[in-house]
């Protein structure tokens, strides 16, 4: 199975970095990088840490975003008619 992933993370990488074309995307290299993670024990650690940061932050992100929507307005302090 190594010999499959190897090589399809390595094409998911280079995909990736051509993101500006129409059929490749940055969403390749995240998919690259876990391919290789799983058979580089040496980059492991720094990719698992890299993607549990990004979902922390995104989670925080929409966190403080519904906050700020829910969050009242000076007007809606005042009282009604006034």
């Amino acid at each position: 199975m190594r010999l499959v992933r190897l090589p399809i993370a390595f094409l998911f990488l280079v995909g990736g970095m051509f993101s500006f074309l129409p059929i490749f995307g940055v969403w390749m290299l995240p998919l690259g990088l876990m391919l290789l993670a799983v058979d580089v024990p040496l980059i492991r650690p720094t990719v698992s840490g890299g993607f549990i940061r990004a979902r922390r932050r995104v989670s925080v992100f929409w966190r403080q975003r519904i906050r700020a929507r829910r969050a009242p307005t000076p007007a809606d302090d005042r009282p009604p008619g006034g």
